[in-house]
């Protein structure tokens, strides 16, 4: 039985769970995968974690260089993070002949052409499972099971964080500073949320997924994004009162202009089985031609989760080694699709405006929709007994670009105080 020796760079969350899975199932690896893997090389730059982890003061170091450079090393898991040093840890183990298993979302939805490049030229794997959806198998699944398929859709709660937030803001009407502080409190957050609350974080994921189910290359810049930070629970009301529910939706779909791609707060349906994923679940939403409507689900994030995605990829990629096979399936990004402007879609809009409560206001804003050809499908307006008002509208299909201009004109009319919220509504 061959020996394949694994390095691991960066001992955070994953990292640690990474080792925890290591001692649960490592004598289990040798007949799952026919290889005896080992872990034996660790690197941090905060020598106190490997005291904390019990790891062997001779297999560690500060510096991911020598584990990198270790002739004895075939495979490096980078669990590093961000863009840099990651960036410079992959392309140094994969110009020394080695296969890397990393978790990089960042990374791979931002410089994924040039990382697989310089896998292909080596004749070695580059495998990244864990950097969309944690635990959750999508990318083995996109790149093998679902080859058969033209896929025409990929879409799906992608962030823990914000769904556990837009969770508790439907069930318990809590505002988004107490659902923040409250996932902060509990670890599901970051003392700095922004890459998780503005939508960076979901459209890199998506970035990654659609340039793999469209076999076209997308980056993160291409991704048109909106967070959740404006989102009010009155808007989340209004959503449930109409039968939708409010979800971040990463959304990739395959057009005949190329392909449509964004990240925002969505309504859809509350029929729909994604209303119904909750708390910090991600669920992935796969349309093939011939395999139809499928769905991905589980935990998108934590220490094992994320973990378990990283080992299967590291058992993978052994079982390559020991057939001496690697490299199979490199890029697939064969096709050249443009990324489509958002102001060409076209879809259904809730638009909840805060206006003054007097006569005239509704068919004042009205009119202005029905001047840039939005036409509307229904409206909500409760009375308060204050000054002003919720005027809530809800368009058929529509012009993103028409929907914009009209909301410029009408957020101009005197007796409109503030553009409260706009969302788009997915009919799936």
């Amino acid at each position: 039985m061959r020996t394949v020796n694994v390095g691991l760079i960066g001992l955070g969350t994953v990292g640690s769970g990474v080792i925890e899975i290591f001692r649960r199932h490592g004598e289990q690896f040798r007949t799952r995968a026919g290889v005896d893997v080992r872990l034996i090389r660790f690197a941090d730059r905060d020598s106190e974690r490997f005291v904390s982890l019990g790891l062997p003061v001779d297999a560690c170091t500060t510096d991911w260089r020598a584990v990198v450079d270790d002739p004895d090393i075939d495979i490096v898991i980078e669990l590093v993070g961000g863009t840099c040093v990651a960036h410079d840890v992959v392309i140094a183990a994969l110009d020394a002949g080695k296969s890397v298993v990393t978790a990089n979302k960042a990374l791979m939805a931002t410089s994924g052409r040039e990382v697989m490049d310089h896998a292909d030229r080596q004749g070695v794997d580059i495998a990244f499972e864990a950097s969309v959806g944690g635990g959750i198998p999508i990318i083995g699944p996109l790149k093998h099971s679902l080859t058969a398929n033209e896929i025409q859709t990929v879409m799906g709660i992608v962030n823990g964080t914000t769904n556990y937030m837009l969770t508790r803001m439907a069930e318990d009407g809590l505002d988004y500073e107490t659902a923040l502080a409250e996932a902060q409190a509990k670890g599901y957050a970051e003392a700095d949320p922004t890459a998780d609350v503005d939508g960076l974080d979901a459209a890199a994921k998506i970035a990654i997924l659609a340039s793999i189910a469209f076999n076209s290359r997308v980056t993160l810049d291409q991704v048109p994004v909106e967070g959740i930070r404006s989102l009010k629970p009155v808007d989340v009301e209004y959503a449930a009162e109409m039968g939708y529910v409010v979800k971040l939706l990463a959304i990739a779909r395959r057009i005949e202009e190329g392909i449509d791609i964004r990240v925002h707060p969505t309504l859809i349906r509350s029929s729909h089985p994604l209303a119904g994923v909750n708390g910090v679940y991600n669920a992935i939403y796969v349309i093939g031609d011939a395999v139809g409507e499928t769905m991905f689900f589980g935990e998108g994030a934590g220490s094992l989760p994320a973990a378990s995605a990283v080992a299967g990829d590291v058992i993978e990629v052994a079982r390559h080694l020991a057939k001496d096979c690697l490299g199979l399936v490199g890029c697939t990004c064969t096709e050249h699709l443009s990324v489509r402007d958002i102001g060409d879609l076209e879809t259904a809009y809730y638009i909840r405006l805060e206006v003054v409560d007097r006569p005239g206001v509704l068919a004042a804003t009205s009119r202005v929709f029905a001047d840039h050809t939005v036409s509307l499908a229904s409206v909500i307006q409760k009375a308060t007994g204050g000054e002003f008002v919720d005027l809530v509208y809800v368009t058929h299909r529509a012009s993103e670009r028409s929907v914009r201009s009209a909301l410029t004109e009408i957020e101009a009319l005197d007796t409109v105080r503030a553009l409260g919220t706009m969302l788009r509504a997915e009919e799936l």
